[in-house]
């Protein structure tokens, strides 16, 4: 029987079912030392230390073998401390960066090495609501890293992608997008976008990161969000993957003079909520190990 840990102080559930070997959390961040990596003056938020021990810890409770790092914005585009944590972790890391107009390509071609096989696109915490900026940005990222064969990530909402069909559609990397792109649970399936974000999904172009469900359902268990995941998955099962987003950052503190709590979430929780949603295991295992070991190049 699997034991019950704690986390960072949060308890986690014992898995119910038989993770299968390869299994991929596609979105964590790692935070700290502070006095090895320091933080962005600019940033919005800051965060608690992070480490890769935690990470460990919370991953073997899990059954999870391999991992993305994806770089937070507290950081800006000093990608440090999300480099450093792909090289120390090995092939079974990858990571994806975060770049600016000052990233030269031997930059990127460093990071690379390291095992960095894409970048992300920030719009939701940056207050990028402008479609026709969001538009510039993301084809401006996939044009500097597709001769690399990484992907374009972002954080956004279906009200910004909805009227970017034709321009994802152009891009020349593939796009994935995070939690859902934050379609919320509580409209369901027929909200404005969903049906554009399928589309996309459908059509092979995007990723879609079932993600962090607690930040698109406000009520106990995520119930409401498991409509929007079958709908996703039914969809397109070869373009779906996941993460437990731990962390978990962005609570309701956002003085950057202060340290702001995580969330307290539950990821065996989470993952056995993913087991779920899912029809059989041999979907359950394109979304696991297949689909991540193709995009980040495991």
């Amino acid at each position: 029987m699997t034991s019950v840990v704690s986390i960072l102080g949060v308890t986690q559930t014992p898995v119910s079912f038989d993770v299968p070997k390869g299994a991929c959390d596609c979105h964590v961040h790692i935070f700290g030392p502070d006095e090895k990596f320091p933080l962005s003056p600019d940033r919005k938020y800051t965060p608690g230390a992070a480490s890769i021990a935690d990470l460990d810890a919370l991953h073997r409770a899990l059954h999870i073998d391999r991992v993305v790092v994806v770089h937070p914005s507290p950081y800006g585009a000093d990608n440090a401390c999300t480099v450093d944590a792909v090289r120390r972790m090995g092939d079974r890391a990858r990571g994806v960066a975060v770049i600016d107009d000052k990233t030269i390509d031997a930059e990127l071609d460093a990071m690379h090495d390291a095992g960095i096989r894409g970048v992300r696109v920030n719009l939701e915490s940056a207050g990028e609501n402008d479609p026709a900026k969001a538009a510039q940005q993301l084809q401006t990222a996939s044009a500097r890293v597709a001769r690399r064969g990484w992907h374009v990530q972002t954080y956004t909402n279906l009200g910004v992608l909805m009227p970017l069909v034709k321009a994802i559609e152009q891009m020349p990397t593939p796009l994935v997008v995070d939690h859902f792109g934050l379609a919320q649970a509580k409209l369901g399936t027929g909200q404005p976008g969903f049906a554009e974000l399928l589309s996309l999904l459908r059509g092979g172009k995007i990723y879609v990161k079932i993600s962090a469900a607690y930040r698109i359902s406000d009520i106990p268990g995520h119930a409401d969000a498991a409509p929007m995941a079958r709908a996703i998955i039914d969809t397109n099962p070869d373009r779906v993957v996941w993460g437990t987003d731990w962390p978990h950052p962005g609570g309701t503190r956002r003085d950057p003079a202060e340290v702001e709590p995580f969330r307290a979430i539950d990821n065996g929780a989470a993952v056995n909520r993913l087991a779920s949603w899912t029809r059989d295991s041999a979907t359950l295992r394109k979304i696991l190990v297949d689909n991540p070991a193709r995009l980040y190049q495991f």
